[in-house]
């Protein structure tokens, strides 16, 4: 009985959690990503790229950015920091949002 409902609690995780990755939300994100931010901060968000080491890019899973919260995040997304560009009516509010959700979820390496 225990095995059981174990299995049961184990299979619900992992429905929900793949039940994210295919939501419109988190594809548009990662269309979204892939077009804007890919070329610098690299397909797995480390800023492993060429134009990534030339401006200087952040690793998003370093603690700096992991400490940073979501607002903050969306701030720099928003209004652009440094070399990287305003995304203020290139991309909606619910996008860049998305988007943080999306590089948070980079940044654990899923």
């Amino acid at each position: 009985m225990r095995i059981t409902l174990m299995r049961s609690w184990t299979f619900a995780v992992l429905a929900l959690g793949l039940g994210l990755y295919s939501t419109p939300a988190f594809a548009d994100a990662a269309a979204n990503y892939k077009a804007k931010c890919a070329m610098c901060h690299g397909a797995d968000g480390k800023g492993d790229t060429p134009a990534g080491k030339k401006m200087g890019v952040h690793d998003f899973a370093a603690p700096e950015v992991q400490k940073a919260s979501d607002a903050d995040l969306i701030a720099i997304t928003t209004k652009g920091k440094n070399k990287m560009p305003a995304y203020n009516g290139k991309l909606s509010d619910a996008d860049i949002k998305d988007l943080i959700g999306y590089i948070r979820q980079l940044a654990k390496g899923k």
